[in-house]
């Protein structure tokens, strides 16, 4: 199974370099990295460029023109382009925890799709992270929220996933910061859905597809960490249109999106 990491940001390269070291950092390495770029500039470039030289794994740069908050699109490009049987996705705002792609290699399993966690961490703390260049985070260091998230116990990670059921809302929440699928499936559904525009939840509408699809959601519990660098809220401008596009999706069962993959997969 080859396993390709994709990473979305947009003009906040001091995270994406936190993010990068951490994956460098890994016990087990993704065989591919995809840098799904919605429109950042010169700076981000150049940083990514940086990672490319050191040659221990192969980077890709997506990247397309800034036309406003299109995370879904350039998703989907990313995904289009990727070589790999099962796809890790995150956001370029996370410290990953050195086993975080072998717990998600090793928690793989057809027919399904992965929910996993995130930590916070505070604002004081991610800019002493930032300043410091500093990926290491202990378990009780102050700043840090929702602590249960934090703990690798392998045990307790399969143990969680018999004993938990997933039920009503539960079943379509998601953290596109975190989750992983395998890619046939995502081209199943046509990916994601470029009818959404500005933040949130295009990711949620897509898992309900794989869930309309018959697969099953699982999720990773005391492993899989990621570490979220704090920021200021995003702007939800568009929000009430996109949450009125997830919920037909969700009612209807519909299985394909219009606007989707399809677009970049034969280019």
């Amino acid at each position: 199974m080859k396993v390709a990491l994709i990473v979305s940001t947009y003009n906040r390269p001091d995270a994406l370099d936190l993010c990068l070291k951490s994956i460098l950092n890994q016990r087990v390495l993704p065989d591919e990295i995809l840098i799904a770029d919605d429109g950042s500039g010169n700076e981000t470039r150049e940083l990514i460029n940086q990672y490319k030289e050191k040659n221990i794994v192969p980077i890709h740069h997506i990247w397309h023109k800034d036309d406003g908050f299109k995370l879904a699109q350039i998703r989907n490009k990313a995904i289009a382009q990727s070589s790999c049987d099962y796809i890790i996705q995150i956001d370029g705002d996370l410290i990953l925890h050195p086993y975080f792609i072998k717990d998600h290699k090793e928690f793989a399993k057809p027919q399904s799709f992965v929910r996993a966690s995130r930590v916070y961490l505070s604002e004081k703390l991610t800019n002493e992270k930032l300043s410091y260049k500093d990926i290491n985070i202990k378990l009780f260091q102050p700043g840090i929220s929702n602590i249960f998230s934090s703990f690798r116990i392998s045990f307790l990670r399969f143990l969680f996933e018999k004993k938990y059921k997933i039920k009503g809302d539960e079943l379509w929440e998601i953290h596109g910061c975190n989750m992983a699928y395998w890619r046939e499936d995502a081209i199943k559904v046509n990916g994601y859905n470029e009818d959404f525009v500005g933040w949130g939840p295009e990711d949620k509408e897509f898992v309900a597809r794989l869930v309309n699809l018959g697969l099953k959601k699982r999720f990773l519990k005391c492993g899989g960490i990621a570490y979220h660098l704090w920021h200021p809220i995003n702007s939800k401008d568009n929000l009430s249109r996109n949450i009125s596009i997830f919920e037909e999706t969700k009612f209807s069962k519909r299985l394909f999106c219009q606007s989707g993959i399809n677009k970049y997969l034969y280019n």
